[in-house]
């Protein structure tokens, strides 16, 4: 299992029916076939970390993740999403095979090089305070 946990907070000026529209689309990515559970909501960690809202998603395994990371939904997704995010923070954990680090980024940097801007944009949300 290959568990994911987006923690974020939108951009300033995001209205509430915008705020409505990214967190329905992420309920969609993460109720993909190629996802074993999901959860959207608020972030319940401490308010001085500067998140305000969580996207956590279990896949089975690096096959399913690379049916998750390039499905329609998930890309069509993010086009709605990354425009309203301010920052983004990731952690991913596995309690599978200990190389599975490097088999996701290699997934990732594939990911990157298909849909460059999509890299970009994620680049700029992590190194966003």
């Amino acid at each position: 299992m290959i568990v994911n946990l987006l923690r974020f907070r939108f951009r300033e000026g995001t209205t509430p029916d915008q705020e409505a529209e990214v967190l329905a689309a992420m309920r969609r990515t993460a109720s993909l076939d190629s996802a074993a559970f999901g959860v959207v909501g608020h972030d319940i960690g401490d308010p001085a970390e500067g998140f305000t809202h969580t996207y956590l998603v279990g896949i089975p395994d690096l096959d399913a993740l690379e049916r998750y990371m390039h499905d329609p939904v998930h890309i069509a997704g993010d086009e709605v999403i990354l425009p309203h995010l301010a920052r983004l923070a990731a952690v991913r954990m596995s309690d599978d095979d200990p190389d599975v680090a490097a088999k996701v980024a290699e997934l990732h940097l594939a990911k990157v090089a298909k849909y460059p801007e999509w890299g970009r944009a994620v680049d700029e949300l992590m190194a966003a305070r």
